[in-house]
């Protein structure tokens, strides 16, 4: 088994950052590149949460066996036994070989912090470029990182002059190096704390509310009567982009020399915007230098920009209102069903995509029922519990994980009392479920957050670029530090713990922070302290309240402005709920009339087609008829009416072919 749990689980990580990619990417559209870095870095950073636990597991044996080499000792076959105490070390199941891991964080983590300060940044200016070629991207992309890359080469220069000229300082390569990861887990420390506080307390409290059905279905319409300003918005702005692109496409002929970058702009644009554009252009028109203005290839480049942006917006919007209203309508069922006396649960809407045949076997309407109705609420109750306590936990180790005699690190407790006894499945566990828990609280912060509308992790395929690139950036400058918290509260860090014992591999590779002392001994034990407070804050939703009055509104219950959008929201919900059954009722009519009149109606045509035969046959043979055309003219017109009457459907005046807005109608014309 040596090294065979690395395997698994290196195999398994690739799988889950995969997935989780798919969920929120889009492989066919986007640029390859894009989804190879950003798959890189969350596969980097997913690996070492799960591979530290087994890095812990095999340097506690590694203690033992320096602890028995130390004193007389005798070996027996895959452990060694202490003479005086017979103790036994025994080789844990997931023990990796010396000089693998060393070498495997020192990959891992230089390789992501390539990623995070160098290579996405570029990539972020070059996703959101809107130049023409590859060459007018990197070098908008280089412009945009000149200020970002300078400003980090001027403070690296002016601190190595410093410590050139000082006497004092006699620092070598592995210190400097030292000084570069204290400087890069610092500042990832300092965001770290920010969202492990919001994360403690968010979490557990959106299981505990995911158990109030009235709770769920108020915050859909709050969310509802938002996503459909910003619909309306998202929507106005691209009629306004493509009014743009319109008018450029009309000044630039087929033979311009910006032609080629008109039509670039043209393929981004939605199907229905190119036929319109399609129709309304003279291609065989010259273009005149001397007295038409056309428009810079600088100006088209920040057009392409912008269509790029305002078609991924509209896309994301239309498929998020689409989810949202099968959420409320689902929510709103469930609201039904509760007082069923039959206690199967009833669908208003059937699901539109085909569901799979086993799960129609096992989850019935009555097991649905029960989970729906009775099951699920207590389920989110004991997970909500269960998080609340892990969080009290975490928080109360975070402020005491610096004290060593006596250990009060609750953390720390746990794994050296599984060392006495070397249970390393237990210590595993542990050590697992700490740092899961611990990444959960932080990167489901980095999921949920929004700036405006530059960064939002959107799923169902609806992310840009840009943000893919920046939760990149982000997972590679949270987990470093992320880790070094972790082995803090465990007091697997020798910094913290304060005895000369083997580190592990991981701590190795981040060097002795004793060359900066006021971070290793100030920031790194006592800024960690603050979640108190950042969790105060959460749990009394001042953050929300903030952004409320500032003008953003948010879900909170004891606001008017609230209560106004909720019911905006429900009866936009009403509204649509009503639009699906009209048109589920039409296509219901139609059905059962092509049931009911199909077969009579192909018989009908297949007698009228005989009969139109006979007569063209026998017209051609009266050709010579002065009459005769007109004859037939006028009978093909009746019987062209009599197959028109025969093939159409029934019309449902209830059915979304009747539109109600005036302007859209005239619009359609």
């Amino acid at each position: 088994m040596s090294g065979a749990a690395l395997g698994l689980e290196i195999v398994f990580v690739f799988f889950l950052a995969l997935f989780l990619l798919h969920r929120y990417g889009d492989f066919k559209k986007q640029h390859r590149l894009v989804i190879v870095a950003t798959l890189l870095a969350w596969y980097l950073c997913f690996l070492i949460v799960f591979i530290l636990p087994l890095d812990v597991s095999t340097t506690i044996y590694n203690r033992c066996k320096l602890a028995v080499n130390s004193s007389p000792a005798e070996s027996n076959g895959s452990y060694v036994t202490l003479a005086p105490s017979k103790q036994k070390c025994f080789k844990p199941w997931s023990y990796i070989p010396d000089g693998i891991m060393p070498i495997f964080w020192r990959v891992v983590y230089w390789t992501s912090q390539f990623l995070t300060w160098i290579l996405l940044p570029f990539m972020q200016s070059y996703a959101r470029s809107g130049g023409f070629s590859i060459t007018g991207k990197i070098k908008t992309a280089l412009i945009e990182n000149a200020i970002y890359y300078g400003t980090y080469l001027l403070i690296f220069g002016a601190f190595l002059i410093y410590v050139a000229v000082n006497p004092k300082f006699n620092l070598q390569w592995n210190q400097l190096q030292t000084i570069g990861i204290a400087a890069a887990n610092t500042w990832g420390l300092f965001l770290l704390v920010l969202l492990l506080g919001y994360g403690l307390v968010e979490i557990p409290r959106s299981h505990w509310n995911g158990a109030k059905r009235g709770y769920l279905l108020m915050k859909t319409y709050f969310k509802a009567a938002k996503l459909m300003t910003e619909k309306a918005d998202a929507e106005e702005n691209l009629e306004d982009i493509m009014e743009e692109v319109r008018k450029v496409s009309e000044s630039i002929k087929y033979n311009h020399p910006l032609r080629k970058c008109v039509d670039t702009i043209l393929k981004k644009c939605p199907t229905e915007y190119q036929e319109r554009m399609g129709r309304n252009m003279d291609d065989y028109e010259d273009f005149d230098e001397r007295q038409n203005s056309y428009p810079s290839e600088k100006s088209l480049a920040k057009l392409h920009k912008q269509v790029i942006y305002s078609v991924q917006r509209h896309r994301r919007t239309q498929v998020q209102w689409q989810i949202l209203l099968e959420q409320a309508f689902y929510l709103e069922d469930v609201a039904k069903n509760e007082s069923s006396a039959t206690r199967q649960f009833v669908h208003t809407f059937h699901s539109q995509e085909p569901e799979n045949k086993i799960i129609q076997y096992f989850y019935t309407p009555t097991v649905e029922w029960y989970w729906e109705c009775l099951l699920r609420p207590w389920f989110y109750r004991v997970l909500a519990v269960v998080l609340a306590t892990f969080s009290v936990i975490v928080v109360w180790s975070e402020c005491t994980f610096f004290s060593t005699k006596p250990v009060l690190s609750l953390f720390a407790v746990f794994i050296q009392l599984a060392e006495k006894t070397y249970n390393y499945i237990y210590i595993e566990m542990a050590c697992f479920l700490t740092i899961f828990f611990l990444s959960i609280c932080v990167y489901s912060t980095v999921f949920r957050i929004r700036v405006f509308n530059y960064y939002y992790l959107a799923s169902h395929h609806q992310t840009d670029a840009y943000s893919l690139l920046f939760s990149g950036m982000l997972f590679c400058r949270l987990t470093p530090p992320l880790c070094l918290n972790f082995l803090g509260l465990t007091h697997m860090d020798a910094t913290i713990s304060h005895k000369n014992t083997q580190p592990t591999a991981y701590t190795s590779i981040m060097g002795s922070m004793k060359v900066l002392s006021f971070i290793a001994d100030g920031f790194y034990i006592y800024y960690p302290m603050l979640v108190v407070i950042l969790c105060i804050a959460t749990y009394f939703s001042l953050g929300t309240r903030c952004l409320n009055l500032l003008g953003f509104q948010q879900f909170m219950g004891d606001s008017e402005m609230t209560s106004d959008l909720i019911d905006e929201g429900k009866e936009l919900i009403r509204r649509e709920k009503r639009k699906r059954q009209r048109q589920e009722e039409g296509e219901n009519r139609r059905r059962e009339w092509k049931e009911r009149y199909g077969n009579r109606d192909d018989s009908t045509r297949s007698r009228a087609v005989h009969t139109d035969q006979k007569e063209s046959s026998f017209s051609e043979t009266n050709a010579n008829r002065p009459l005769s055309k007109y004859t037939r003219s006028n009978g093909r017109t009746e019987r062209d009416r009599i197959e028109l009457l025969q093939d159409a459907e029934p019309l449902d005046f209830n059915a979304d072919s009747v539109n109600d807005d005036p302007l859209e109608s005239e619009s359609g014309r």
